[in-house]
């Protein structure tokens, strides 16, 4: 976890420095230390702040007690504003919202509804039966004991099972002495603890008792001694129905705290001055554009080695009404040349407004100086269609930095033109589809192309075109442009087919192809994420060197030419919060008869193994050799693989063949995925039948993964072609290094694919195969032909009390591994398998990679 920046006021300096040593303490600890709870000191000095709190905030903090972690409790108390808090609220429930596709937030509606029931039900929500209500609802029935003269009130709560725990429980809370909030009543308390003074005296304290001489007596009694059986399950169920759901998501902690604009204590001032404009319009919003100058002579460069650069580090919030509306942070490095000291370091940002009043608060901190600069402005955005043309020079900003400026707002729309491509519905798309688009604004015709290669031109609407995708799920890339009347490209979009939601891509969207920048251009990217990952921030590069880094879309953002260069490239590099990384990149200014080589880059993960069918370390580039399509090719990169990040789906066999082993196999495949997975991994269950079911998605939580395991029942056929494909489509979009562990008892029955349908997407698909065959009644020449053709191996048992060992063996392969990279210089077409042969020069070793690809 990254380390959280806090702005320190004079008025509360001390508590938010306590705060901030809880933060950095929990940090630095493992993840379960976040549920740690803090020392005497630190819990006063927050019992402190949060006494300081208006009453709404304090209502909140105690309704979500059970939610809250202490990090975030303690970034919560250290802001400083209303508007803060509220934006906190609301991010707090956002990160939180189970399906995030919806409009509605389904894990808060039930929250509320949960506190509100308990609030009706209940004086105080610290009380442990409102404490159980919030976290897992409200209990089948619920049976209030009516026999004072014998035991303390009591409840006993039936569940069916709840989001903690699918099994049946039963829960007991007591009050002693009729005061004071109801407890969960331990089997360590004793039975004679529930009865009154009044029964003592007349020594019968027995489940008896209890049945015969209260209400539901017998009810009671029979919830009583259920959980007195317990014993230490019981404790452990407590424990899991009391703790905090797991926070998957705690990154936003760190991001939400980088975000303040407020002035630390002591900071020496950074000289800038701030200029306003609105040059356009984004979408159905109006573009306000700020430019800070930064004087170079005011701010301190920093050198390493031979690089010398200022770096400043600007945040920004935008508040209509009191309230947050918008909040935005840039970081700029500008390369420090001499006799630079007198120009002026000009950061740009934009942020697309409504049209009203706003109050703008900017704060640029220098990084090598720790001077900063903030301004608070009250600002007006005008309309969009009320916004001045771009080319009239702002009053606010000097002429040249007007004329430099006003090529990239040319590229701002003042219309309301945009392109998307409609996806047709379903997965696994083949076949003849048609593809329809969304087209606004002043659209004369679009063209498509498909992979690059052009397809048709449309000069009508419908703007939509029919696509035959063959037989197989092939992941194919629709681009469409659309031009004006004039033929200038005013909107573009692409579209991915057979993607899944691990896509992660960036795409330039401006500057465009083919059109000439003199003295600035706009850069926007846009951005798709895989599911349930968040992008960290977007870098934006002007040939090697870093213009801007944005952390919020949208990515966009002014890029100023150099004077002295004609060609150019820009590219945008897109970061997640796990460290993957993908990038864009557009050639600027290139002459009309400059070609474009496409360049294939061939990467293979390579394992050696001995006779023994051991990994071989401590090999070096000189010991292997490279051939594609029987040319030999140069090496351009190599490096052995121990800590990248490697995605791997175990596939399991479910069907009714597999009655006997599948409680072995699944223990098997839970222990791999415990032992194999690492922070950065990612793991995904599959099982089939006489279909596959994606049971699990890409996810580093081992208990999500054992979860996918549990309950499976062996019945029906094996659908195994099907499986192949289904599995391999998957991994699309993803890239780096990727394994299926595939095991089965038998042969297909009944696909819809056909193994060479398989064996051919599995070529196409690039991911290692490793098959594992239990039984006799197996394939093992198919079995054996996948997993050589993907670079995989193939294991064959007889009893599944092998299978741990086996998986052991591929975890070991997998943590073994070669990169060699080259270039390759094939020049055959697309539709052209190209093999590959990888050599080691070590005598009795054998390399195991990619037989081949298609380009």
């Amino acid at each position: 976890m990254r380390g959280f920046r806090f702005s320190v006021p004079a008025s509360r300096g001390g508590t938010v420095l306590l705060f901030l040593s809880l933060l950095l303490t929990l940090a630095c600890s493992s993840p379960a230390a976040a549920q740690n709870k803090p020392t005497r000191a630190e819990r006063k000095e927050m019992k402190e702040a949060e006494a300081k709190l208006p009453e709404k905030y304090k209502q909140w903090l105690e309704e979500v007690d059970g939610l809250i972690t202490i990090e975030e409790r303690a970034l919560f108390l250290s802001l400083e504003k209303d508007y803060q808090r509220d934006a906190f609220i609301k991010q707090f429930w956002e990160v939180r919202d189970t399906y995030k596709s919806t409009a509605r937030n389904e894990f808060k509606d039930r929250w509320d509804s949960n506190v509100a029931l308990a609030r009706s039900m209940f004086p105080d929500l610290k009380d442990d039966r409102a404490r159980i209500l919030t976290l897992n609802g409200p209990p089948a029935a619920r049976i209030e004991a009516r026999c004072s003269t014998i035991i303390w009130p009591l409840e006993a709560w039936f569940y069916a099972g709840s989001d903690r725990t699918r099994a049946e429980f039963v829960l007991i809370f007591w009050r002693k002495w009729g005061a004071g909030p109801f407890r969960i009543w331990q089997p360590s308390d004793g039975l004679e603890s529930l009865f009154t003074d009044t029964a003592a005296t007349n020594r019968d304290k027995s489940l008896s008792a209890i049945a015969n001489g209260c209400m539901d007596g017998d009810k009671i009694a029979g919830a009583v001694a259920w959980v007195a059986r317990q014993g230490q399950d019981y404790d452990l169920l407590q424990q899991k129905l009391l703790e905090r759901p797991d926070m998957k998501n705690g990154e936003w902690i760190s991001s939400f705290g980088s975000y303040s604009t407020e002035l630390p204590e002591g900071a020496a001032p950074l000289p800038a001055k701030l200029d306003v404009d609105y040059p356009g319009r984004y979408q159905n919003r109006t573009v306000l554009q700020g430019l800070i100058s930064v004087p170079a002579s005011g701010a301190a460069p920093v050198q390493l080695a031979a690089h010398r650069s200022y770096n400043l580090l600007l945040t920004g919030e935008v508040l209509q009404d009191g309230e947050l509306f918008d909040r935005f942070r840039y970081k700029f490095d500008y390369p420090a040349n001499p006799g630079e000291e007198g120009e002026a370091l000009p950061l740009v940002f934009q942020r697309p407004l409504r049209p009203g009043a706003y109050n703008l608060i900017v704060k640029v901190e220098d990084v090598n100086s720790g001077k900063i600069f903030r301004e608070e402005r009250t600002i007006s955005v005008p309309a969009t269609e009320r916004v001045a043309p771009v080319t009239r020079p702002p009053e606010s900003v000097d002429a040249e930095t007007a004329r430099i400026l006003a090529e990239a707002n040319a590229a701002l729309s003042n219309g309301e033109t945009s392109l998307r491509i409609l996806p047709p519905h379903g997965e696994l798309q083949t076949g003849m589809l048609r593809f329809d688009t969304l087209a606004t604004g002043s659209v004369d015709k679009v063209t498509f192309a498909l992979d690059g290669k052009p397809l048709l031109t449309k000069k009508s609407p419908p703007y939509s075109v029919e696509l035959d995708l063959g037989p197989l799920p092939r992941p194919r890339i629709l681009t469409a442009l659309a031009f004006d009347p004039a033929g200038t490209q005013v909107a573009s979009d692409e579209l991915l087919i057979n993607a899944n939601g691990n896509r992660f891509k960036v795409r330039l969207v401006e500057p465009r192809r083919g059109q000439r920048y003199t003295g600035s251009l706009l850069a926007r990217a846009e951005v798709e994420a895989p599911e349930g990952q968040t992008v960290e921030r977007v870098e934006f590069y002007l040939n090697e060197t870093l213009v801007a880094t944005l952390y919020q879309p949208p990515y966009t953002q002014p890029v100023i030419l150099p004077k002295s260069e004609e060609i150019a490239y820009v590219r945008a590099v897109a970061h997640l919060t796990d460290g993957n990384t993908t990038e864009s990149l557009v050639f600027v200014n290139a002459p009309d008869n400059l070609e474009e080589i496409d360049i294939d880059f061939v990467e293979l993960y390579t394992t050696v193994i001995d006779k023994k069918g051991r990994p071989v370390d401590g090999l070096t580039q000189k010991d292997f050799s490279v051939s594609e399509s029987g040319v030999k090719q140069e090496i351009a990169r190599f490096e052995k693989v121990t800590d990248l990040p490697v995605h791997v789906t175990v596939a399991l066999d479910v069907s009714a063949s597999m009655g006997e082993s599948l409680d072995k196999a699944r223990k098997a495949a839970v222990q791999f995925l415990q032992e194999t997975i690492r922070p950065k991994d990612r793991a995904a269950v599959v099982t089939f039948n006489d279909h596959p079911n994606l049971a699990v998605k890409f996810t580093g939580d081992v208990a999500d993964l054992a979860g996918g395991l549990a309950g499976l029942k062996a019945e029906r056929g094996t659908a195994f072609y099907d499986t192949v494909v289904f599995t391999l489509y998957y991994f699309n979009g993803i890239k780096g290094q990727r394994a299926v562990l595939l095991l089965s008892d038998g042969k297909d029955e009944g696909s819809r694919f056909t193994f060479e349908d398989s064996l051919e997407y599995a070529r196409r698909a690039g991911v290692a195969i490793y098959t594992i065959g239990l039984g006799e009644k197996i394939d093992k020449k198919k079995l054996e032909r996948l997993a050589e053709e993907t670079g995989g191996r193939s294991f064959f048992l007889k009893n599944v009390d092998e299978l741990a060992g086996i998986y052991s063996a591929i975890e070991e392969e997998l943590r073994s591994k070669y990169l060699i990279a080259y270039q390759s210089t094939n020049t055959t077409g697309e539709n052209t398998f190209r093999t590959i042969d990888v050599k080691v020069a070590q005598p009795g070793t054998e390399a195991k990679t990619l037989r081949g690809y298609y380009p």
